[in-house]
């Protein structure tokens, strides 16, 4: 498997851009498709503020996230946000983590791409 090894990429919103919710639903999931496809895998796949309903039951790219978790890239969402949205039961791939292991895999990586 080609991974980026020092790769982190950060979800911070339900979508990928801004501007309309259901495009922007249909283009991250396209973006983790093509990742999948391509073998370009990151290392981790970090998700907060409303990213986080990306990994909860009623997600419309859970499906591809767990084909991406078991091809070893471990996916973390903030435990805040989780219990913001009252989502913290409703994990369906990836864990929680705290903030503090957030900006540690910030500071450890050599990439970090936010979409």
């Amino acid at each position: 498997m080609k991974k980026n090894e020092n790769t982190l990429i950060q979800v911070n919103q339900m979508g990928m851009g801004h501007g309309n919710d259901e495009l922007g639903l249909k283009l991250i999931g396209n973006y983790f498709k093509i990742q999948v496809e391509d073998n370009h895998l990151p290392r981790f796949i970090v998700f907060y503020n409303s990213g986080v309903k990306l990994i909860c039951q009623g997600s419309p790219v859970i499906e591809i996230l767990k084909v991406i978790e078991s091809k070893g890239v471990k996916l973390l969402a903030c435990k805040t946000c989780l219990d913001f949205y009252q989502l913290t039961d409703k994990i369906e791939v990836g864990v929680a983590g705290s903030m503090h292991d957030i900006v540690s895999l910030q500071a450890n990586a050599d990439k970090v791409i936010t979409l």
